[in-house]
């Protein structure tokens, strides 16, 4: 999918709102712990009852790799689900992957052509090499860490090297890379005090933002001082969508709940 298509999609659907699928069996609602794939009976009820609001969906691997061989089956038939009944989502492959480039090219096969995911989250560690077979695909999109919403991102992120915050130097560095217009950015929305001095640096650039609800980021402040005139943002809820109920009115819940962002998202954005 191409960037600008996401743009028209904030546009047509005032909204900016990234919906998390961090699906957890012990978390939800245990009458659909009968049915035959319980994490996709969830997840195409969330995304049924929230596909109008949502110009992306992020699925967090990890939640899906913890049940096995079951739990990539159920991945993979989420990711092909929102392919063909919503093909205007942006899809998201929260993976974190990040090797040497022979091992990172056959993760970009397994995410963009084996699952048909629009981008991945790519941890940036190990340097260009690691991360030029993402950035190698045509439309698609590599999401690079820079500042995470993390309490440890203060471990190492934002220590000073040569007088350079890491992250800084992360994000100037990966800008100059080969087909860097593919390259977006994982900014925490606990860290929007830092979203200024990145915009100064990535002007253009889109940002995926977590951490706005459960973890306590401000959406104002994100907006204010991380968008750009395409917006250029794609904020992150979670938990506080997708477990808004854990009865039989799961999909109502998050519904309202992210109608209320989107609510929120609509009013920013024609200030």
């Amino acid at each position: 999918m191409k960037i600008a298509s996401v743009v028209e999609q904030i546009q047509i659907k005032k909204s900016f709102l990234c919906i998390g699928l961090d699906t957890d069996k012990d978390k939800i609602p245990s009458h659909l712990l009968s049915e035959e794939d319980p994490i996709f009976a969830f997840n195409k009820q969330i995304i049924d009852a929230t596909q109008h609001l949502a110009i992306a969906i992020k699925i967090n691997t990890a939640f899906y790799e913890a049940y096995g061989v079951q739990g990539w089956v159920s991945l993979e038939k989420t990711i092909r689900y929102i392919k063909e009944h919503y093909p205007d989502i942006f899809t998201i492959a929260d993976a974190k992957r990040g090797d040497i480039g022979n091992t990172s090219l056959r993760y970009a096969k397994a995410f963009y052509e084996a699952l048909p995911f629009d981008s991945i989250t790519v941890a940036p560690y190990m340097g260009e090499d690691s991360v030029a077979p993402f950035l190698s695909v045509e439309d698609k999109h590599t999401i690079l860490l820079a500042l995470t919403s993390n309490k440890g991102a203060f471990d190492f992120q934002t220590q000073k090297i040569a007088g350079k915050e890491l992250y800084k130097t992360v994000i100037e560095t990966a800008s100059s890379w080969e087909h860097s217009d593919r390259m977006m950015y994982v900014v925490g929305a606990t860290k929007a005090a830092f979203l200024s001095e990145i915009r100064s640096v990535i002007p253009d650039s889109f940002l995926l933002v977590p951490g706005v609800g459960a973890q306590g980021g401000s959406l104002e402040e994100v907006y204010r001082y991380g968008s750009n005139d395409r917006v250029g943002l794609l904020v992150n809820s979670s938990r506080g969508i997708i477990y808004a109920s854990d009865q039989k009115d799961f999909a109502s819940a998050a519904l309202d709940v992210a109608q209320k962002i989107q609510n929120q998202m609509a009013k920013l954005l024609t200030c």
